[in-house]
């Protein structure tokens, strides 16, 4: 076998992944007792780490950030690396499932673009793309280890950042239990942009140079732009197709999805496009920021936008 071969067979026609079966009782994380624990488990022990740090702080009075090391440069390849394998994995699946069942959707007049939005109804989570989406919802508790190290580094506790990862690990655990439709195309997205975004991240966190521009919030904001998009073509398809699978929980997930929108658009508009009036944005050249402000303090305004996590 060559090795184009090779990859395709691993992440696409392996029997564990072809025979794959979301299960409550097989798999790990798989209960909704798990994501509920999970979750708070998470959400107490960021509040925890954010209130030791600031008892430690205020009885040594040492404001540094503290030494992570390599850590974060690591996370963030390791992120990197997955999004990529999970990206690649769930193409190459996608092309797999719409060669083998092709022939039955044409009984239904449907088109590959329309299973991509719209699950026909009674779809059941098994096969190569419920694999990957259980792979990725795996790896949202991996992603979630961000948290920490921007509580590490920064002392700040960002409220926004814990829902936003909170949801994103709720999001991928309903696609599983309700087969829930746009998962492929959300998979797709997100895995895509990610790679992109923890590259860049590795990239800087070893020393080299990063844009002058905020590149992670721009990425971010595009990402929510194709979400959104592709929301309102699954609701055209299932008023006009007559139904998609798992819509209870992409209602659910959209009105979450609409939150974190929101949100990101207010923090888009507050720190860029105001910061760009004032000349202080990245939007301009880094001379020029470095130039408007002391060096120290212009570098850690930069890496506060650019690195903003959503």
């Amino acid at each position: 076998m060559t090795l184009i071969q090779n990859v395709r067979y691993y992440l696409s026609e392996h029997p564990s992944i072809v025979k794959f079966r979301w299960s409550n009782t097989e798999l790990w994380g798989s209960t909704w007792s798990f994501l509920f624990t999970s979750i708070a488990a998470y959400v107490v022990f960021s509040v925890f780490l954010h209130l030791l740090l600031n008892i430690l702080i205020f009885r040594r009075n040492h404001h540094r950030p503290l030494p992570l090391g390599p850590l974060p440069a690591l996370h963030s390849l390791s992120m990197a690396l997955i999004s990529a394998t999970i990206f690649s994995g769930i193409l190459l699946s996608t092309a797999a499932e719409i060669r083998d069942t092709r022939w039955f959707w044409r009984r239904s007049k449907t088109t590959t673009f329309q299973w991509l939005l719209c699950f026909p109804l009674g779809t059941r989570p098994s096969g190569r793309v419920f694999f990957w989406s259980y792979i990725y919802y795996l790896s949202r508790f991996l992603h979630s280890l961000r948290t920490c190290f921007t509580i590490l580094r920064r002392r700040k506790l960002s409220v926004f950042q814990i829902f936003n990862h909170s949801i994103l690990i709720f999001a991928s655990f309903l696609w599983l239990e309700f087969s829930q439709s746009f998962q492929v195309l959300a998979i797709l997205l997100t895995t895509s942009i990610y790679a992109v975004v923890y590259g860049y991240r590795f990239w800087t966190a070893i020393g080299l140079p990063s844009a002058c521009f905020p590149f992670v919030v721009n990425c971010q904001m595009v990402l929510l732009g194709c979400n959104l998009a592709c929301h309102i073509g699954v609701l055209l398809l299932h008023l006009i197709k007559g139904g998609c699978n798992g819509m209870n929980a992409w209602t659910f997930n959209s009105v979450l999805n609409g939150a974190i929108l929101l949100l990101s658009l207010n923090f888009y508009v507050k720190t860029h496009l105001r910061t760009r009036r004032k000349k202080q944005a990245v939007g301009v050249e880094c001379e020029n920021l470095h130039s408007s402000m002391n060096g120290k303090e212009a570098d850690n305004n930069l890496d506060a936008v650019k690195d903003k996590d959503l």
